[in-house]
């Protein structure tokens, strides 16, 4: 296999993981406080 293969591979996985991680994120910063302290 091909050296730019495993790069290209890693990259995405690291891509991946980024988009995930920004979108859980902005979605807790955008959640109501008040909201989630009377749910627990």
């Amino acid at each position: 296999m091909q050296w730019w293969m495993f790069a290209l591979s890693g990259g995405l996985i690291i891509l991946i993981a980024l988009v995930t991680i920004s979108f859980q994120t902005i979605k807790a910063a955008l959640v109501n406080p008040v909201k989630s302290l009377r749910s627990e």
